[in-house]
């Protein structure tokens, strides 16, 4: 997967890549000439006391390493464009993917572990890139070319090359294969400490009002020393690593001081390629651990481009049709033909066998005990999820046969958690329609209730709004989320249990003000309220994911028990209620 991964997005900059490889070719060519022409002052210069060579050959130094050190710098600027270019595309291809995907889809990673993947996981790939284009280029070249000119200083001595450097090898490679299961352990467990903060942060309200502050600190300090745990365990592992290598570079250099003093003075080789070869010894095994060390990078990017890949790769079911259908005009006609619908692994079915006609200009109420399918019914009809049996029809054609754009122009959705964006009011008003004029911004906020607040907001249409919508109350989400529906105008408005966070009063004025604003819209509303389904054209009464009664008011008062009990239950209520109007024209008569 690593490797598809670097293929398909590291490729595209195939010519930065190329520029760090002829760069770093050029300064580690310039740094295996420096020990050679060292030797050579030592040798020719100092020994015989030619000062002339010594100033030629220190001038050539001089210009070897300046070339050395721009080279260096180059290559680490392009690796450093490869790396956060191809950092950047996998955010980016992330986010499109989780961005495409249903509840379905979500709910299998769960929020935390995509946002790890989308952001930790991608990290430790981006810096493999960067690593990887500034050493594991550098570090072949280093060895071979340092193997060949060591052995050209003095072949008696290879026998310290042969031995140092598969030493050096093997114990960073031990310890690697240790590192790999922790590194995919460590992911885990910061998908697990994510997912505990981010309950703890969304759930604050609850945490404080049933006094669990104690059990939450508790609960993520498990978490938390959990993943301390594995990272002491991955810790101890690179603590035990740096002395070994120390050890093993310490023992090379002495052995060569030993036996090459032994053979300078048997004269079988000189001060200077001695010196030489220890410098070129030196650069071998440092060339190898640093290998090395981008070795010990790999298996933590493995496990990372496995999570990655395992995003790109799955495929949503709510996907774009490959002939969308063509645009045309908008009537808002909905049709459910025997809809059935199951969440994976549930033992029963949420929704069975409904068929509903749904026209323009009419009002459609669905009422039913908690847990009955109401908004799971209401979720199919902006394809928010896909039926598992029957078909849901918007003008007569099937909803997968629209794009997602289009379908979205048609079918406006106010959930049942009004959920704001961080911007300001006119940004989150205008993300159905962007080109909304400030007047269409402020009569949809007239109709929802909610012009008074804004205006006394700082800035008014300009005011900023938190993410989540967290600076303002549960009813003035509500109204907002309400307002941004009426200003994309669809054909279809569907209303999630979008007015519980309303008193009565205020209810009955949007709904009042709402009448004339859909008149000629279908609208489907589902509600706890009587009062805000009453004057509907349609009450559909759902029981166990099935349609158990429909008819107007009165009727279903005649013939369903199910919804005289929710009457009954709301009796109080509806009496100190106002009026209620209607949402449709048809409603009104």
């Amino acid at each position: 997967m690593l490797v598809r991964l670097l293929r398909q997005y590291t490729g595209r900059y195939r010519r930065w890549v190329l520029a760090v490889v002829v760069l770093q070719l050029a300064a580690t060519v310039a740094a295996l000439l420096l020990p050679g022409l060292n030797a050579r002052i030592i040798d020719e210069g100092v020994t015989r006391g030619d000062t002339d060579l010594v100033l030629r050959v220190g001038q050539v130094m001089l210009v070897v390493a300046l070339v050395q050190v721009l080279a260096a710098v180059a290559a680490v600027y392009c690796g450093a464009r490869a790396a956060m270019g191809t950092g950047r595309d996998l955010r980016r291809a992330v986010q499109r993917r989780v961005g495409s995907f249903g509840a379905r889809e979500v709910g299998r990673f769960g929020a935390p572990s995509l946002i790890t993947r989308g952001t930790n996981d991608v990290q430790q790939i981006q810096l493999l890139v960067l690593t990887g284009l500034n050493f594991m280029v550098a570090a072949p070249i280093m060895s071979v070319g340092g193997i060949v000119m060591a052995l050209r200083e003095d072949p008696g001595l290879s026998w310290l090359v042969w031995v140092s450097v598969p030493l050096l090898a093997v114990v960073v490679g031990a310890l690697a294969t240790r590192l790999m299961p922790l590194f995919r352990l460590m992911q885990a467990r910061i998908d697990r400490v994510n997912g505990v903060l981010r309950e703890q942060i969304v759930g604050v309200r609850v945490v404080r009002a049933f006094v669990r502050e104690d059990h939450e600190r508790r609960r993520f300090a498990g978490a938390n020393a959990q993943l301390t745990d594995v990272s002491v365990r991955i810790g101890s592992l690179f603590v035990l690593m740096f002395p070994l290598i120390s050890m093993i570079l310490h023992l090379a250099t002495a052995a060569v001081l030993w036996f090459g003093g032994q053979r300078v003075d048997a004269g079988q080789i000189q001060v200077g390629s001695l010196t030489a070869f220890l410098q070129y010894l030196l650069q071998i095994l440092t060339a190898v651990m640093m290998g090395t060390f981008m070795l010990m990078m790999v298996p933590r990017a493995l496990v990372c481009a496995e999570r990655v890949g395992e995003v790109l790769d799955t495929v949503p079911e709510l996907r774009e049709p490959e002939e969308p259908v063509a645009p045309g005009p908008a009537r808002g006609a909905v049709e459910l033909r025997g809809v059935g619908f199951s969440y994976p692994g549930a033992q029963a079915p949420v929704l069975e066998d409904l068929d509903l006609c749904a026209g323009p200009g009419t009002t459609t109420a669905v009422v039913g005990a908690t847990g009955s399918g109401k908004s799971t019914l209401l979720r199919l009809l902006p394809r928010l999820l896909d039926p598992t049996a029957g078909t849901v029809l918007l003008d007569g054609v099937p909803l997968p046969r629209y794009g997602r754009a289009e379908l979205s122009a048609r079918v406006g959705w106010v959930p049942q958690r009004a959920y704001l964006f961080s911007g300001t009011v006119a940004s989150n008003l205008r993300l159905g329609r962007p080109e909304a004029t400030d007047e269409q911004l402020w009569a949809a906020l007239r109709t929802a209730q909610a012009e008074d607040f804004v205006r006394r907001m700082p800035g008014g249409l300009e005011a900023p709004i938190a993410q989540g919508g967290t600076n303002v109350s549960g009813g003035q989400r509500q109204r907002l989320a309400i307002a941004r529906v009426l200003v994309a105008r669809p054909a279809v408005y569907l209303f999630d249990d979008s007015f519980s966070a309303l008193d009565t009063a205020t209810d009955a004025r949007l709904r009042a003000a709402l009448r004339p604003v859909v008149r000629g819209a279908t609208v489907v509303v589902v509600a706890q309220r009587v009062s805000t389904v009453r004057d509907a054209d349609r009450i559909l009464v759902l029981e166990g994911g099935r349609i158990t009664a429909r008819g107007t008011h009165e009727q279903l008062l005649a013939r369903s028990g199910t919804y005289r009990e929710i009457v009954r239950s709301q009796a109080g209520a509806e009496d100190a209620a106002e009026p209620a109007a209607p949402l449709s024209a048809e409603g009104s008569r």
